[in-house]
């Protein structure tokens, strides 16, 4: 799980075409924080043994994030709320399929399937580091087994002795022919 002993102040954006988000990233512990501009909006996501939740900050404090909303794209780009959430790795029954290379990296290939309908994902396939854990590549598959987004960990950047995530490429694919539709990519900075 996270370390809660070190905070972690960093700024990203989310690009897509010409278009770019930017944000500023904070983590505190098990709670990651993630602060966008123009409209202002903070959304905290709260990491736990067992699950994770998204809350919406706001001036009185947080509340839960509406579930109706997860769907969404944020600001317009291929990533979702519900993708910032990473329910999925909540997701009982998860399975080893093997392992693969990934970008000169050995790695576990895993599946996880929904418990429930409520996700935009039916099964996730993600490749995890073997020697860190760290996530490589995730694929998200709908109801009918269709490929619908891919991530993929495209850089990496160590700040302070740890290890952190630089650009990852997130692919919005044409469901039933694996072309890619749009491509965002989320690009951290120190």
């Amino acid at each position: 799980m996270l370390e809660t002993r070190q905070q972690i102040d960093l700024d990203g954006q989310l690009r897509q075409d010409d278009k770019v988000v930017p944000f500023h990233i904070n983590q505190n512990g098990p709670v990651i924080r993630y602060s966008f501009t123009d409209p202002d909006e903070v959304v905290e996501l709260r990491l736990s043994e067992n699950s994770s939740r998204l809350d919406l900050a706001t001036d009185s404090g947080s509340e839960k994030f509406p579930a109706e909303k997860l769907d969404e794209k944020i600001r317009g780009t291929g990533v979702t709320y519900d993708d910032l959430a990473l329910r999925f790795l909540y997701w009982p029954g998860g399975r080893v399929l093997g392992d693969e290379t990934v970008h000169a990296r050995s790695c576990w290939k895993l599946q996880l399937a929904a418990p429930t309908r409520d996700s935009q994902y039916a099964n996730i396939f993600l490749w995890a580091d073997k020697k860190t854990g760290a996530l490589m590549r995730l694929e998200g598959y709908d109801a009918d087994g269709k490929l619908v987004k891919r991530f993929e960990v495209v850089a990496t950047q160590k700040i302070d002795k740890r290890w952190f995530l630089k650009q990852m490429r997130i692919e919005e694919m044409q469901p039933g022919t694996n072309k890619v539709q749009s491509r965002t990519y989320l690009e951290i900075k120190k």
